[in-house]
């Protein structure tokens, strides 16, 4: 049974079965429907569902602006969801148990370390895309930048000479940020070698196309990333780029106002985010590795 013919028969189970008011039901449906489009766009069926995945879920909606309390009442709303899908025997397994209120977790985002990041942009797909997903992936990586923003960047927002590109962010607030020349180079060749053959002989703005010459999409994005993961073996998500970008400039030795900048963050405090995640890993490290440690 199709993900939107399991959330009617959920909604209609809460009115029949359980006598649930009409507002509450409502409110059922509006937090739902968008996880199952989404399980829908990511071609995943809920009886593979497990916690990272729902937690990407969760992550792409704070990323679209949704607010913590906002994000922990869809939790609870897909909870309850699961929790018939168990009750009915659509499903054998439960991948919200255990799952924390968001505002447990939310902020501390997870980086990848520097071997697993040079792991994933070692990779080699077999795919004739291929040039167009590493490109994609480096630039991702060396500027920090959302996945919203990567898919709606135009060719004019690149200054290939001054080593910057123009970045569009939340509310379509503009901001510019470095890349290396290395990326720079990876960018240039896939302009050169395959974005002339996806595009034929259509017209786009965009930097970086799909198959049918039309710009990619977040979602198209996130299944190559995946495969890309899955190939070096490295459990990633878009985010995780993102994040891995502001930790590692971080212990750098960057500092925190030009980290805000470069990220588009409107208020430094969802920058200060991330001295805490560079200081529990200097934490780790130094329990791992002092002699007087333990």
């Amino acid at each position: 049974m199709e993900e939107k013919a399991l959330l009617k028969k959920f909604l209609n189970y809460c009115l029949t079965e359980k006598a649930l008011s009409i507002n509450t039901i409502k409110s059922y449906e509006n937090d739902l429907k968008g996880f199952v489009s989404y399980l829908e766009e990511q071609r995943f069926h809920i009886s593979a569902c497990k916690k990272n995945d729902i937690m990407q879920y969760l992550f792409i909606l704070k990323e679209r602006g949704y607010s913590t309390t906002s994000i922990a009442r869809i939790l609870s709303s897909i909870k309850q969801f699961f929790r018939f899908l168990i009750f009915d025997g659509k499903i054998d397994h439960d991948p919200v148990e255990g799952l924390k209120s968001p505002k447990l977790w939310f902020r501390l985002p997870k980086a990848l370390n520097l071997d697993d990041v040079k792991k994933l942009l070692s990779v080699i797909l077999e795919s004739k895309y291929f040039l167009r997903d590493i490109a994609m992936l480096e630039l991702m990586y060396a500027s920090g930048l959302r996945v919203s923003e990567l898919v709606k960047i135009k060719l004019s927002d690149i200054n290939f000479e001054a080593g910057f590109i123009r970045v569009r962010g939340k509310g379509e607030k503009e901001r510019v940020v470095p890349v290396a020349q290395r990326t720079m180079e990876t960018v240039k060749r896939y302009l050169l070698e395959l974005r002339p053959k996806l595009i034929k002989k259509r017209t786009s703005d965009f930097l970086f196309l799909n198959n049918r010459g039309q710009a990619m999409s977040r979602q198209r994005f996130w299944q190559n990333l995946k495969a890309m993961g899955k190939l070096a073996q490295v459990d990633v998500t878009p985010h995780m780029i993102r994040h891995s970008f502001a930790t590692h400039l971080l212990e750098g030795g960057a500092d925190l106002r030009s980290l805000q900048k470069m990220l588009g963050h409107s208020d430094i405090s969802t920058t200060q985010i991330y001295t805490k995640v560079s200081a529990d890993r200097l934490r780790k490290e130094y329990l791992k590795h002092h002699p007087r440690a333990k």
